[in-house]
């Protein structure tokens, strides 16, 4: 691959990334409850931390350093969901959220059954 397109892929790459980090900030300011923000937390910098750990692994191409990116990609994309999933349980408990925005109430229903 040629400096040109190097340099290019790269630009595509941080410029993606910066994009879903400007795009998560955004929605954590914008949005107006807590499961909201957490979905617009999460999901947009998994894939900003994927593009720019991708330039890293094409601009040092190695083993050691594949390995690094796709376990640094592995446990982001593991723990992103569950910590998520965890605030928005203790939101839903503490009732730190707003109810006239959630369509269906599936955790509610399965506690009523109790």
């Amino acid at each position: 691959m040629n400096a040109t397109m190097h340099d290019v892929l790269t630009a595509i790459l941080v410029l993606a990334s910066a994009t879903m980090c400007l795009a998560a900030g955004i929605g954590l300011i914008r949005f107006p409850d807590v499961l909201s923000r957490l979905h617009a937390a999460t999901k947009p910098q998994v894939f900003g931390l994927m593009a720019v750990t991708a330039d890293v692994a094409i601009n040092n191409f190695s083993v050691r350093t594949v390995t690094l990116v796709v376990a640094i990609v592995v446990f982001q994309a593991l723990t992103a969901p569950m910590a998520a999933h965890l605030v928005g349980r203790a939101a839903y408990d503490t009732a730190h959220l707003r109810p006239d925005l959630l369509i269906v109430d599936e955790l509610q229903e399965h506690r009523a059954d109790r």
